[in-house]
């Protein structure tokens, strides 16, 4: 008999969990998903590296019934510790296990089966390694990962909730009277404002304002969130971008160019503060001094990417989000360090600008700026 099944995995636990899980149902033992679920828990606590943890986790988790030990050790044996067939011979019948990885590929199934005393399964696994990376920790990342990782940032839609613009256009039932329009369509009629004609104030899309903190603390995440930056300077119009360590430095005209690998060289030589201190307040007072209050960050959607870890004074960092948040229309802080389980933000730095923080969000995987475009188009 021949079977083929297609799953969606997401993690080496996971994969190895369904994987094994097709096999006790080839040789006869009911696992429903409940039961693969949680196997799939146990396995991400106790790790795949050591037999015993594995052995236990699947025999818990899987089994219901006592009859099906004696299968369930022949096929741990079999996909587990790949042993032949032959080794076991009280073996009442040969399990032969086949498995056919297919990477990002559509696994298809020919249904054929044939009868034979030897049972044998074909279990065909898909898995896509882009949703592996969606939700792995920048930190963890190669640098052939960063390149994936760019592609799919670049795909990112961030747009805001649109601002009145002082343009007007014409509108149907606009709160305002469009004199030239009405006075021209009275030509038509002799002179008689038969119909009258209305405008609106256009919409324009906010400005958005990107701070990316670049000093030593962020270095296992700045490098992935440049490229979130980069994406969103070279994919969207009115977008600035500003680097923060022990100085403030604009790089949104060095990010601008459409080859990626180009922008992001270009930013590396202009931001000479990489990977040293961090004066977040100073940063950001002139920041609000040069820019920001002048019109900069008026009406526009601030993002500010950073652990929160400062070492200038608190006083002033909490002082420059007040101005910040004053003439911003919403600003949104993505700490990647939030993720982290029992995480609180004791940090100086983090504890002074949240209660001037709109949104708080994380910001350690591409699922998690996958939301935080979520939440700048509120």
């Amino acid at each position: 008999m021949s079977l083929s099944a297609s799953a969606e995995v997401k993690s080496p636990a996971e994969f190895m969990a369904v994987a094994f899980s097709r096999l006790l149902r080839g040789a006869g033992i009911t696992t429903p998903i409940g039961n693969v679920l949680t196997f799939v828990e146990a396995l991400n606590q106790v790790g795949l590296q050591n037999r015993d943890d594995v052995y236990w986790a699947g025999r818990a988790s899987l089994l219901r019934k006592p009859e099906d030990i004696a299968m369930y050790n022949k096929a741990f044996a079999v996909f587990w510790e790949q042993r032949t067939n032959n080794a076991v011979h009280d073996e009442p019948q040969h399990i032969h296990l086949t498995i056919e990885l297919d990477e990002d590929g559509d696994a298809e199934d020919d249904g054929s089966s044939d009868s034979d005393e030897n049972e044998s399964e074909t279990i065909t696994l898909r898995f896509s390694a882009v949703e592996t990376l969606r939700k792995k920790d920048f930190a963890e990342y190669s640098d052939e990962e960063l390149h994936l990782a760019q592609d799919l940032m670049s795909k990112l839609r961030l747009v805001g909730s649109p601002r009145n613009s002082f343009r007007m256009i014409s509108s149907r039932q606009g709160a305002r009277p469009d004199l030239r329009q009405t006075i021209r369509s009275s030509l038509r009629s002799g002179g008689e404002p038969i119909r009258r004609h209305w405008q609106e104030n256009d919409e324009r899309l906010r400005r958005l304002v990107l701070v990316l903190d670049v000093s030593g603390s962020m270095e296992p995440y700045a490098r992935a969130l440049l490229r979130f930056v980069q994406a969103a300077v070279a994919g969207r119009q009115n977008v600035e971008a500003f680097a923060v360590g022990t100085r403030l430095t604009r790089i949104t005209r060095e990010l601008g160019s459409r080859n990626p690998d180009k922008a992001l060289q270009l930013a590396a030589t202009r931001v000479v503060d990489w990977s040293g201190g961090t004066r977040l307040g100073e940063c950001l007072r002139h920041f609000n001094d040069q820019w920001g209050v002048r019109g900069m960050a008026r009406g526009a959607i601030v993002v500010i990417l950073s652990d929160g870890w400062d070492r200038g004074d608190p006083v002033v960092l909490a002082e420059q989000m007040k101005r910040l948040q004053r003439v911003s229309h919403r600003t949104i802080w993505v700490n990647p360090l939030k993720v982290s389980p029992g995480y609180a933000p004791l940090a100086r730095g983090m504890a002074a600008a949240l209660p001037f923080v709109d949104n708080f969000v994380e910001g350690h995987s591409v699922e998690a700026m996958e939301e935080l475009t979520q939440v700048i188009g509120k």
